[in-house]
């Protein structure tokens, strides 16, 4: 029997927040209280701004409806657990669709959790594995969470840093914006070293440490953060220039490519589009990548592109008999 009342309130509103109508006796149950207890805690929740409607009849019960202000989100330990470590799954690949909202949301997640529900997510974890993975290196979800924060709080960030050429070195940064291309998370900050804007592979990243101290953001030269790592890495010649037609409009190939390969432009009165941009990675995960939009395309540029597509399309029509 829950004796703390703020306690039990606690429980009352997380198991409302269920999306299903709950009898009063399945609640003075789970409580472990008596029906007129329960009665008495609605009438609480209610006096706190909570809408909570109940249904006459035998069959009728409680069930928290939408109101004029969103309650706080309470989790019992197990749900807490729950979507830690699948947040922590999630953001430890840069798979394509976890954004940096996800990961924001696991920074202000850990930042609130108990040490004893921290320590049940690490065991958890670690004590796991996926049988599938992105095809991206892979990222501890302590240094994306450290580098959200700091991003979100305005905080200087130091960290370690290992160059393509494996030259080391520590860095002070402003953070300005993550941003993942789907395979790989990248930071764009001010390096206050060099005095300049750079941008930083996460998975080369180790030892993060928010500092503390807090800076005015500025303004970024091309105002967008995606943009700005897609001219850096091309001024970096880690990538290449490509065209490509596909048989289908703007809206189609724009919801199932990412932002930082380009926007697609408008052909022949709508009915096609063509995407210009540079890619970073491979020409082989690019002509898969392409593969995945789920309509014809024509890869018009460059070469080498072109030959993986058409060696790509043979091996895929040989495997299928």
């Amino acid at each position: 029997m829950t004796t703390d009342t703020p306690a039990r309130l606690l429980t009352l509103l997380s198991l409302l927040q269920t999306p299903r109508e709950w009898p009063g006796g399945e609640l003075a149950d789970r409580l472990g209280v008596s029906r007129r207890t329960v009665r008495r805690d609605i009438d609480r929740l209610r006096e706190l701004g909570y809408p909570v409607q109940a249904a006459r009849g035998s069959d009728g019960g409680y069930r928290l409806v939408a109101g004029k202000a969103m309650p706080p989100l309470v989790l019992d330990d197990e749900e807490a657990v729950a979507i830690a470590v699948g947040l922590r799954a999630g953001a430890g690949h840069a798979v394509e669709g976890v954004e940096e909202a996800s990961v924001r949301a696991l920074a202000k997640l850990e930042q609130v959790l108990p040490s004893r529900l921290r320590h049940r997510v690490s065991t958890l974890q670690s004590a796991t594995t996926p049988l599938t993975s992105g095809d991206g290196a892979s990222i501890a979800p302590e240094t994306l969470t450290v580098m959200a924060s700091s991003v979100a709080g305005r905080e200087r960030l130091r960290f370690a840093y290992r160059a393509k050429d494996g030259t080391e070195s520590r860095r002070l940064t402003e953070p300005y914006r993550l941003v993942s291309t789907g395979r790989r998370w990248y930071l764009v900050a001010y390096d206050l070293d060099r005095g300049d804007w750079r941008t930083f592979r996460v998975d080369r990243v180790s030892e993060p440490f928010a500092t503390g101290a807090r800076f005015a953001p500025r303004e970024l030269p091309t105002g967008n953060a995606a943009e700005y790592l897609r001219q850096s890495m091309w001024r970096r010649q880690e990538t290449y220039e490509f065209l490509v037609t596909f048989d289908a409009p703007v809206e189609f190939v724009a919801a199932r490519v990412p932002g930082w390969l380009g926007v697609p432009e408008a052909v022949d009165g709508g009915a096609r589009c063509r995407l210009r941009g540079a890619g970073g990675d491979a020409v082989e995960w690019m002509a898969v990548r392409l593969a995945m939009v789920d309509c014809e395309f024509v890869v018009e540029s460059p070469e080498e592109l072109v030959r993986c597509v058409r060696e790509l399309g043979g091996r895929l029509s040989r495997a299928g008999g």
